[in-house]
């Protein structure tokens, strides 16, 4: 059987190494959830400026990055059918946007 050659094994090694730090992640952030927690807050944090503007809750805001929507001006690519079965956008959210998309002088896509 022929060895291996000196850049195989190092690519090898390499992506040992990967795997391995990323499972001590996985498990760091089991282990300790409010850290886990704190760097999904900041994910959204640098999204979600215009929402928090306008007074939506953060599971609205976060249901609304989530589904691309980054802007009320994102909002003319969906309907308000589909707006509402979003998980976290309840009967306040909606009147909000709505509002909203009417100042911007803007409609919801049929």
């Amino acid at each position: 059987m022929a060895k291996q050659s000196a850049a195989r094994t190092k690519m090898l090694a390499s992506a040992a190494k990967k795997a391995a730090a990323e499972r001590r992640a996985d498990k760091t952030a089991r282990l300790n959830p409010q850290t886990h927690a704190a760097a999904e807050l900041d994910k959204y944090e640098n999204l979600d400026s215009q929402w928090r503007e306008i007074g939506l809750a953060a599971s609205a805001r976060h249901a609304l990055i989530d589904d691309g929507l980054f802007s009320v001006s994102d909002l003319r690519k969906t309907s308000l059918a589909a707006l509402k079965e979003l998980d976290g956008i309840g009967p306040n959210a909606i009147r909000i946007l709505v509002e909203e998309m009417k100042k911007a002088d803007l409609s919801f896509r049929k």
